[in-house]
């Protein structure tokens, strides 16, 4: 089965409202265009029906007062689609064509000089077969710009330097790969120039992308709930090709239905099927195949440890109030006191939800200084987790332990805490300090004999649906990030070095969970006590 949301308006000849024709228009300025690459007679733009439908219902559906209903286009759709070549096209109706503004700006913006230069070599190529066009444009491709000399209409390609694009206000604007771009400032910045300027118009094509903590995914989301009904704006107009989660990847239907160039040649159906070939025992490659041309949005690691649409079954909330007095085991993870440390607490839920399942509360914290870097480093929002409450910013340029420890103990009076396992390397002091005031305090060594156990018991309880975690995006974005390192015998730890990203508080998770599901009920193994898998202090 493959989701092709709401566009059976492209692929049928139902009719598309064009009340002042300006939809007929922008075709037939296209059609006139030319393109090097062209087969046709005199290299003839090759506006395939699946594009020209689009078009038309980008420019055609018009208010009574003329003005354009569509204010913003999401276009979803795998590689080798030819989406940089309609946006050229597109670029020069706003340029050179029917929908220039005298004096106007139409923009093209990509995460690197690279990709943002694609449009423009495309452009210039088409420009440089068409005899009208050279007379009438001046091209410099070193400033990257494009103008329309009569009527002063201009393009620029732009790249993810916000610096360039605070206080212009263009009339379009395309944005290619929108899943690349680290950060949202440009998007921002090109965006806000936008809603200044009447009948602008915001062109976003990109390929699905990895994670949840984009400005990439924000918007695809919204873009799902236009389309599903569940949002209502006619101002943005969805085109999604998506194959659903559960569609046969080597299905050939399922590609045409996703890759509508495929019906007329492109992409290269036999370079298709050896990709395909190739990923039947490559699984990291067999998930580029589904995101590159099926339009399947990845979670996170190429070969997830957790399938997360199961762990989202159990963002359902809970109060740590109405838990109180319940049994708690702790996982502390404190591995990089520079970066992100995460504090877990897997508590016994009361009666009638007792029968083994935790609610799971994780804090996580970080250093202030240098936060909104780090946020652009590893492409996610910590300043926004910050705000709302998930990440604990603690002053200074490192972890303040101190602030960790208070968190702990806070739940040590909250909570019977059971246990609280850390793993010894930079905890040492902190141990020392909890041990002295009576706090059942044990070590949870980082190998393979350790965590084999509670590898298995976290994954048992997130598969049986015993684990509520309230929908936590840190802990989301670090699950969704594990790779786990096995040995001959099937044990298996989190593996840091080969994971995506940040997986510190997922590590947090597992040790307290791991935990909780052992239900020791030894005293505290700080003092060289043996306890389930593994020695305290030796």
């Amino acid at each position: 089965m493959t989701t092709k949301t709401n566009l059976e308006w492209i692929f049928n000849d139902s009719p598309l409202p064009d009340p002042h024709g300006y939809g007929e228009r922008a075709v037939k300025f296209i059609r006139a265009l030319r393109h090097p690459k062209s087969d046709q007679p005199r290299k003839a733009f090759q506006l395939d029906p699946w594009q020209e439908r689009i078009v038309r219902r980008i420019y055609g559906d018009t208010l009574p007062n003329k003005q354009r209903r569509i204010k913003t286009v999401f276009m979803l759709i795998g590689r080798g689609n030819r989406k940089t070549t309609l946006a050229a096209a597109i670029e020069l109706l706003h340029t050179v064509g029917p929908e220039r503004v005298p004096q106007g700006l139409a923009v093209s913006i990509a995460n690197d000089r690279d990709q943002a230069r694609l449009t423009l070599d495309e452009m210039a190529g088409m420009i440089a077969v068409h005899p009208r066009l050279v007379e009438a444009t001046r091209v410099q491709s070193t400033n990257n710009r494009i103008t329309h000399e009569k009527s002063g209409a201009q393009y620029r390609a732009m790249s993810a330097d916000a610096a360039t694009a605070h206080g212009r206000t263009p009339n379009f604007a395309f944005v290619d790969e929108l899943h690349e771009f680290r950060k949202g400032d440009l998007y921002y910045a090109i965006t806000s120039g936008l809603n200044k300027t009447p009948g602008s118009l915001l062109f976003i094509a990109t390929t699905a992308g990895v994670g949840q903590t984009t400005i990439a995914w924000d918007l695809y989301e919204y873009a799902k709930r236009v389309a599903d009904g569940s949002v209502v704006d006619d101002s943005f107009l969805p085109i999604l090709f998506q194959a659903d989660a559960d569609a046969d990847w080597r299905d050939e239907q399922v590609w045409r239905d996703t890759n509508p160039g495929l019906a007329h040649g492109y992409p290269d159906i036999d370079g298709l099927r050896k990709f395909v070939r190739e990923s039947e025992h490559r699984p990291a490659q067999r998930e580029v195949f589904k995101r590159l041309h099926l339009g399947m949005w990845l979670d996170g690691a190429a070969e997830p440890a957790f399938d997360l649409a199961v762990w989202d079954e159990g963002k359902a909330p809970f109060n740590l109030v109405d838990l109180e007095g319940c049994k708690v085991w702790i996982g502390v993870d404190l591995s990089k006191v520079t970066d992100l440390c995460a504090v877990s607490a897997t508590i016994e839920m009361p009666a009638p939800a007792n029968d083994n399942t935790y609610a799971l509360h994780v804090r996580s914290f970080a250093p202030e200084e240098g936060i909104r870097k780090r946020s652009d480093v590893d492409h996610v929002p910590y300043v926004l987790w910050r705000d709302q409450g998930y990440l604990t910013a603690t002053p200074g340029d490192t972890v303040d332990l101190a602030i960790v420890e208070a968190a702990i103990r806070e739940m040590c009076e909250l909570f019977d805490v059971q246990e609280i396992a850390f793993d010894r390397w930079s905890a040492r002091q902190m141990m020392d300090s909890l041990a002295e005031d009576g706090l059942p305090v044990c070590e949870f060594p980082q190998n393979l004999a350790t965590f084999a156990a509670p590898v298995i018991e976290f994954e048992k309880a997130l598969f049986e649906r015993r684990l509520v975690h309230g929908g936590n995006p840190i802990l989301r974005w670090a699950v969704g990030n594990l790779v786990f390192m096995e040995d001959a015998s099937g044990n298996r730890r989190p593996h840091k070095a080969k994971s995506i990203d940040r997986i510190d508080p997922a590590v947090a998770a597992i040790m307290s969970t791991g935990r909780a599901a052992a239900n020791a009920s030894v005293s505290s193994s700080y003092v060289n006590e043996e306890w389930a898998n593994g020695l305290a202090f030796a």
